[in-house]
């Protein structure tokens, strides 16, 4: 077993218009990323997610012949719309070399407090996938809402820095292929969202 610890890669993305912080649990291993930001994987279909809902094409930020995706406009779209993006888990162990949840072991998890008492004006949490979940609403003294829910709760900030207020979070399907379900199937559980948060 590998028991190296491996401390998040990336900084935490943390416009301060942000009304919605979107969570996973950790990124891949470096060798699969094709762009140094998150959700980095050119088969996991976060950023097709995000242009079906907001472009009405899986291809918007998709650059196909690079293999990659386009963080030029991704970031300044992450900006005007107002949504962080982080993750759970700030140092891990990978069991084995994959980024499945379950080959994870959270070795120290983010300080999620600390990220949404900056975050003043965020309503609404997104977790994708079931390991972000347990791990937030664990964080946080909540249940644990069904996949396309939401469980409501009042945070209430360990310093006074923070702004208390009424959160949402919401449980939605996870990005990755591993997850059986059309691209197009979960863009619209992501829209719900989205809708509510008056973004589209």
């Amino acid at each position: 077993m590998d028991s190296q610890i491996e401390a998040h890669p990336f900084e935490p993305f943390l416009p301060d218009n942000a009304r919605l912080l979107m969570l996973g649990t950790f990124p891949p291993a470096a060798h699969r990323w094709c762009m140094r930001f998150y959700y980095p994987n050119f088969t996991n279909d976060m950023w097709r997610i995000f242009g079906v809902c907001f472009y009405g094409d899986k291809m918007h930020f998709v650059r196909q012949e690079e293999k990659t995706y386009d963080l030029d406009a991704i970031k300044p779209f992450l900006v005007g719309k107002g949504i962080a993006m982080y993750d759970t888990a700030a140092k891990v162990i990978r069991t084995r070399n994959t980024a499945s949840d379950k080959d994870l072991r959270i070795v120290e998890p983010a300080d999620l407090d600390a990220m949404l008492c900056r975050l003043r004006h965020c309503v609404a949490v997104i977790t994708a996938g079931q390991l972000a979940t347990e791990v937030f609403c664990r964080m946080f003294g909540i249940s644990v809402p069904k996949v396309g829910e939401y469980s409501e709760f009042e945070f209430v900030p360990s310093s006074d820095t923070g702004l208390r207020r009424i959160i949402r979070l919401y449980r939605m399907p996870s990005s990755s292929r591993a997850y059986p379900m059309k691209v197009e199937n979960k863009a619209a559980y992501y829209n719900k969202v989205f809708a509510w948060l008056r973004m589209l």
